[in-house]
């Protein structure tokens, strides 16, 4: 029975390992990684399986699990490469979070808020970007590399734009002979 049970572990142990990456080739159509696993043994040129829509591409030290289907060592399987080092702790029961090395993230938390982290954040969208919100806030400055078109008021900490349109159509000056003059021959207008 002893000899049984050692076998079937024995069997059993060549169908998977935990292993750490020792070098990550991402230039491939599916990843080539090559992998330390228990007692010395090495592969080189493993795939690396990720799920559909995710890529990443890990340090050497990360970890993992080797597949080897029928024990067949010759040929197997690298999937769930994780990397305790830069894993982001202290998460809610339900959140999700995207994660870099340098400190980048993107978390999906409780409450429905998705918190995006890094130093500079680049959209790239050929046709246009809609934000269906109401209300955009920055503690910044906002730079246009063209107009601003808005199909409400414009406004700032003085006042707004009609405001400024209407003041300025209906102010006159004092003449310099003591009189006032007229309203501006040019008012400003709506433009669209």
């Amino acid at each position: 029975m002893k000899n049984t049970v050692a076998l079937l572990q024995r069997g059993l142990s060549r169908l998977w390992s935990r292993v750490v990456v020792q070098r990550l080739i991402n230039s491939t159509a599916s990843q080539q990684v090559d992998i330390s696993l228990l007692a010395g043994e090495t592969k080189n040129g493993m795939e690396y399986l990720e799920p559909y829509g995710f890529t990443s591409t890990a340090h050497s030290g990360a970890e993992g699990v080797a597949l080897f289907l029928g024990g067949d060592r010759s040929h197997g399987i690298v999937i769930n490469l994780a990397d305790r080092r830069y894993r982001l702790k202290s998460l809610k029961s339900g959140e999700v979070a995207l994660y870099t090395d340098e400190g980048d993230s993107i978390v999906l938390k409780r409450g429905r808020l998705i918190e995006a982290t890094t130093e500079t954040f680049v959209i790239n969208a050929k046709n246009k970007v809609v934000l269906n919100t109401q209300q955009v806030e920055t503690p910044g400055k906002i730079t246009a590399g063209q107009s601003i078109v808005s199909q409400a008021e414009i406004q700032d900490k003085a006042g707004s734009m009609s405001t400024m349109r209407i003041q300025h159509n209906t102010h006159d000056h004092k003449g310099d002979s003591g009189g006032v003059t007229g309203k501006p021959n040019q008012p400003m207008s709506i433009i669209c």
